[in-house]
């Protein structure tokens, strides 16, 4: 009878060590989850930024170069209607505007592809949070199975999950350079 109580007692203990490492994992992971979701967000307000800033500089880029081209237009016109020294103010006008828009848009079309670039930057980082979002919820998804079924080979797997998803975010929260690219491409 007292070798039986060992037993039980012995399995109860193991039973409980199971379950404090998987509490402990699952308080681990829903904490960083919860980091990470945040970053994220910001992540992705900064690319939503990024993207309209690109949006409205090309937006100026193509309404200074439309500017441009009518100076030239309007330009060419009066040279070519006006009658001899009667439009030379006018001419001047045109080349300063034209001169004026030349200038400008080189500037605006660099500004307009640094704001790409930034989104893409940030959509990088983005893609790295994603990937941590669902390897840390498959893994809480498991330890939780693990708990039901007292298996610890669930928890293992639950482990893997959530280094996978630890790693991930801490790309994405240190500007690693690592990319999940198969990931992105199934789900993207």
């Amino acid at each position: 009878m007292l070798a039986g109580m060992e037993l039980e007692l012995s399995a109860e203990a193991k039973d409980k060590r199971l379950n404090r490492q998987i509490a402990i994992t699952v308080v681990v992971l829903s904490v960083f989850a919860g980091l990470c979701g945040i970053k994220d967000g910001n992540v992705v307000q900064a690319m939503e930024q990024a993207q309209a800033a690109s949006i409205d500089q090309w937006n100026e880029y193509q309404s200074t170069r439309t500017k441009q081209h009518l100076a030239e237009d309007a330009r060419l016109q009066l040279a070519a209607l006006a009658p001899p020294g009667k439009a030379a103010d006018a001419l001047t006008g045109l080349d300063h505007d034209i001169a004026r828009y030349k200038a400008e848009a080189p500037a605006l079309a660099a500004s307009a592809k640094a704001q790409s670039a930034l989104y893409d930057r940030l959509n990088f980082h983005d893609d790295q949070f994603d990937a941590a979002d669902a390897a840390i919820s498959t893994a809480i998804s498991i330890a939780a199975v693990a708990a039901l079924a007292e298996s610890a080979g669930l928890l293992w797997a639950a482990w893997a999950f959530g280094a996978f998803g630890l790693f991930m975010g801490l790309n994405g929260f240190l500007g690693g350079s690592f990319h999940p690219d198969l990931l992105s491409t199934l789900l993207g």
